[in-house]
């Protein structure tokens, strides 16, 4: 079963609508069947009915797994071979097990990625430690570059995210830096963004990811990337420019839950403190007015700011007149960059912030609807530890202790982003990811279908964070094309995944088959009605205790990878 056999299954799937894309995962090959005259079985036809109900949702969420398969679903990109078994020895409960697993993961420096850190320093790189301003000399401004050089800070940056989430032991770091990434996110491929990404996610992203918000929201806003995407690098006294400052805050900090529309500042309600419950438009001015003159360096023309693409801080721009914001009185011509340190300070600070990003937090790592009783006491955390240098730490840390982590399973499914790093993981498949390398473009040009590029989403507000926006046609459709992009031999040569070695000699009957494979990439046996119809998948009518002729028939060994690759995308998978 050929790649152009699967490709071609899924496109007309795609071409018939909604009802056949949602049961692409498995009907794929009876599709085939049909257009080609072979019969096709009411047991097949019932196969692809079945396995999903409409637009995608899984039939039944079944009760929660194992500690470890939680973790490794949701703090993880998914577990490796081995990892279930590693965490299950490291206590006797599970949430003794979930303990000491995050204590090493909020310790990343404790483990051991020497070999993701060889790889990538193998991979030619060119870029990843590169200044501030050679990243703006040398591919922002250079001359007579082509665009390939222009936008290769951006390129090795996705390379390496991808690396790093397959293969690096810090996972729950690497998630982290994902929702960051999304909390804060920039549009980052077009010019000027894109030669400066390598800064955004080094040094703004990935250096505070379990560290302080405080800290890091400044550290976004002096992103070169960040000041030109909202606009702030032209915001000045004579014209002042709103766009940063309203989604710092309503976005970035306080959230647009506590935004109290277009009424006078006096007029928000306030909470026992005497503090405003949130911002209303003037709030929003303010904060556009406290950081004026925030800028960037890249004015060859103007040698009082320069050229350098580094951060600027250009006093005659800035509004040194009183300001009134959140509740407090900031005086006139304070000291250089004074106005912004205390907008930064009365955000971080602010109660609505804590509540805003302790529940994006648990929405990302626990569910769709994260309980009001774990944002409460992560809010806490937040607002309680808020000049600790591992504040957000404490925050994550709360969440996934909470008893109510290990209580909730299915609320959340995979993105397009897991389910590609998760395949990799699962199978332990493997491509060079190197500029390019032609399975690495192949890889690419699949991934970028399934709705989820990376640093590629247009708006401010990051990709959706909730199940219903992932359970639909295109990104189900698409990533069933990746997954048998990823298990396929490419021009029967190349083998991206190599299963026959991975499996026991005695491992040959369909029935032997499904349970080996979904328990090594799942960590888990599969509901029983999963796994009678991958069963009957494999099995193809015959006893599904019978060895088949895995080491001899090419056919069979098609149709393993064709349950492979079905596993990547049957709801079990799916699930976080």
């Amino acid at each position: 079963m050929s790649y152009r056999f699967f490709s071609t299954s899924v496109e007309n799937l795609r071409r018939e609508g909604e009802r056949r894309a949602r049961l692409a995962a498995v009907a794929a090959p009876l599709a085939s069947r049909e257009r080609t005259g072979r019969p096709v079985s009411p047991l097949r036809r019932r196969l692809g009915r079945d396995f999903f109900t409409p637009a995608g949702q899984p039939a039944t969420v079944p009760s929660p797994p194992s500690a470890g398969v939680i973790a490794y679903s949701r703090l993880a990109f998914g577990p490796r071979p081995g990892e279930i078994d590693a965490f299950n020895a490291l206590a006797g409960t599970d949430p003794a097990r979930l303990q000491a697993w995050v204590d090493q993961q909020l310790d990343p420096a404790s483990l051991d990625d020497s070999h993701i850190d060889n790889r990538i320093a193998a991979s030619g790189f060119t870029t990843l430690g590169k200044t501030v301003t050679q990243l703006w000399t040398e591919h922002a401004i250079a001359q007579d570059i082509p665009w390939d050089e222009v936008i290769r800070p951006l390129r090795e940056t996705e390379l390496v995210t991808f690396l790093r989430a397959i293969y690096s032991r810090r996972q729950l770091f690497e998630v982290m830096v994902d929702f960051w990434h999304n909390h804060f996110n920039v549009y980052a491929h077009e010019w000027p963004f894109a030669p400066m990404w390598v800064h955004s996610d080094r040094d703004a992203i990935r250096a505070h990811a379990f560290g302080n918000f405080r800290q890091m929201i400044e550290a976004v806003a002096r992103t070169p990337a960040m000041l030109h995407y909202l606009d702030n690098a032209e915001n000045s006294f004579e014209d002042a420019n709103e766009n940063y400052a309203r989604e710092l805050l309503e976005l970035h900090g306080l959230g647009a839950e506590h935004y109290f529309g277009n009424i006078p500042q006096g007029a928000v309600p306030r909470d026992a403190q005497n503090r405003p419950r949130g911002f209303v438009e003037d709030d929003v001015v303010a904060a556009a007015r406290c950081l004026t003159g925030w800028t960037v360096s890249d004015r060859s023309w103007d040698p009082e700011i320069g050229n350098s693409g580094e951060f600027l801080y250009y006093d005659p721009w800035h509004d040194h007149d009183p300001k009134h914001l959140l509740g407090i009185d900031l005086p006139g011509n304070q000291a250089p960059m004074k106005d912004g340190h205390d907008l930064f300070d009365l955000i971080a600070g602010h109660p609505g912030t804590a509540r805003h990003v302790a529940g994006k937090i648990a929405r990302r790592l626990l569910g769709d609807v994260p309980p009001a009783s774990v944002v409460d006491a992560a809010a806490a955390v937040f607002a309680a530890q808020i000049s600790a240098p591992d504040q957000l730490a404490q925050v994550i840390r709360t969440i996934v202790l909470s008893p109510e982590f290990l209580q909730t399973w299915g609320d959340k499914v995979k993105r397009p982003f897991e389910i590609a790093v998760g395949a990799f993981r699962a199978t332990t498949g493997d491509i060079p990811f190197l500029r390019g390398d032609d399975a690495t473009n192949w890889f690419y040009w699949e991934y970028y279908q399934t709705g989820q590029p990376l640093f590629g989403w247009h708006p401010p507000n990051g990709y959706p964070d909730f199940k219903s926006a992932w359970n639909t046609t295109a990104p189900r459709v698409m990533s069933w094309r990746l997954a048998n992009m990823l298990i396929q031999v490419n021009d029967g040569e190349n083998e991206y995944f190599e299963f026959l070695s991975q499996m026991p000699p005695d491992v040959r009957s369909a029935e032997a088959i499904v349970t080996f494979w979904t328990e090594r990439m799942l960590g888990r046996p599969t509901p029983p009605s999963e796994h009678t119809k991958l069963v009957e998948f494999m099995a193809q009518g015959h006893n599904p205790s019978f060895d088949l002729p895995l080491d001899t028939d090419e056919g069979t060994q098609i149709r393993l990878r064709a349950l492979i690759a079905l596993i990547l995308q049957s709801p079990s998978f799916l699930w976080r």
